[in-house]
């Protein structure tokens, strides 16, 4: 049987390949138009404008300088630029005066490399001086002389730059994806922990915990994007008007963070909950019974926030906020019937979570705050 389950395994793997394959270059297809015209353009411009022979410096600054990364695109846009510049600039200048070899090559890394380390922190920035010191060594002098490749290389960052203000992608878009990814990941943690009491299953909290922890990187990721689609909103001009908007959604997903990071701190604390039976039948029902609705409160606010704010988006995300704060008055351990101090806190627990969650649904911190019940 095992021999002929193989084959069929191999075929899945590679169809579910292909068809990952092919949306992913479905979703590439602008961003790749937009590369190859850049790189073509700037390898154009210092050909036939400036008269620069076999300029590939400005096709290849270009093409990293936009690349495919989630990092900010305007910050990579400007290291890449800067750094192949510099880079290019600091090995025309050594090369002029220390000549060609393998011991120049050698001292224009290092130099290059502490320089770079000098004048700016950032990864890409050291890679791009360094590297392109050093092909400037390595490489022929070009015609019009060592420091054309300086100038190709400004060429092809100002290609890039132009493109990215240009011709950006809506800055809000992906934003809107994540904080939808990111609140229907919460959720699935917040039924996991009702799933875990309603089962008296500490297991299940732990698997609720795992998750929260491993989201933290996508979490971390998808920030640092909101940073690039920051820049794009406040500088391109064909998406100013959207600033706040996507400003907004920027301060929303730092509460997703918070949020997240606070379920992890409730999982954690269920799991010695139910490990140490902290909890009466009664007190069990009701905690279940909050959590299982606010992970539907929270799918509902996911797909509010995913809308447009105005119309149908804003009736919805009101309705979600409404069901958090009437879960959010709930929050007493005498109401749930709680009375342990270990299930007291947990309660605590999930009050700050709360808390998280309706500040994401754009409430007030302290209107948020006073919803919860006196203790």
């Amino acid at each position: 049987m095992a021999e002929f389950g193989r084959p069929a395994t191999t075929v899945l793997f590679l169809k579910r390949r292909v068809r990952l394959g092919l949306r992913r270059s479905f979703n590439s297809l602008l961003p790749a138009l937009l590369i190859t015209v850049c790189a073509v353009g700037a390898y154009f411009f210092s050909e036939r404008v400036l008269g620069h022979h076999g300029p590939l410096f400005a096709a290849t600054s270009a093409i990293i300088a936009l690349g495919f990364s989630r990092d900010p695109r305007l910050r990579r846009v400007l290291e890449v630029g800067l750094g192949c510049t510099i880079g290019i600039a600091v090995g025309d200048a050594l090369l002029h005066w220390l000549g060609s070899g393998i011991w120049q090559a050698a001292l224009v890394v290092f130099l290059s490399v502490m320089l770079a380390r000098f004048l700016d922190s950032g990864a890409i920035f050291t890679t791009q001086l360094a590297l392109q010191s050093l092909l400037v060594v390595l490489l022929p002098v070009p015609v019009g002389g060592p420091f054309t490749r300086s100038i190709d290389a400004v060429v092809g960052g100002c290609f890039a730059l132009a493109a990215t203000l240009l011709v950006p992608r809506d800055p809000r878009r992906e934003p809107k994806d994540d904080l939808k990814i990111m609140l229907g990941e919460l959720a699935i943690v917040l039924r996991e922990c009702a799933s875990a009491l309603s089962y008296n299953d500490a297991t299940t909290a732990w698997h609720a915990l795992v998750r929260a922890r491993n989201l933290q990187p996508r979490i971390d990721s998808m920030r640092q994007g909101l940073r690039s689609s920051v820049e794009i909103a406040r500088l391109s001009p064909l998406y100013r008007r959207h600033f706040e908007e996507v400003d907004g959604l920027a301060r929303l997903m730092e509460r997703v963070d918070y949020a997240m990071r606070s379920s992890r701190i409730l999982a954690r604390r269920l799991t010695s909950v139910i490990n140490n039976a902290a909890l009466s039948d009664a007190g069990t029902m009701h905690l279940a019974e909050v959590m299982s609705e606010s992970a539907a409160a929270v799918d509902e606010l996911a797909a509010a926030l995913a809308h447009d704010p105005a119309g149908a988006g804003k009736a919805s995300l009101s309705h979600a906020r409404d069901s958090l704060a009437d879960i959010a008055t709930r929050l007493h351990p005498a109401n749930l019937e709680i009375t342990r101090m270990e299930g007291e806190a947990l309660v605590l627990l999930f009050r700050t979570l709360m808390v998280d969650i309706l500040e994401t649904a754009k409430m007030d911190p302290a209107e948020a705050r006073d919803l919860l019940p006196k203790l």
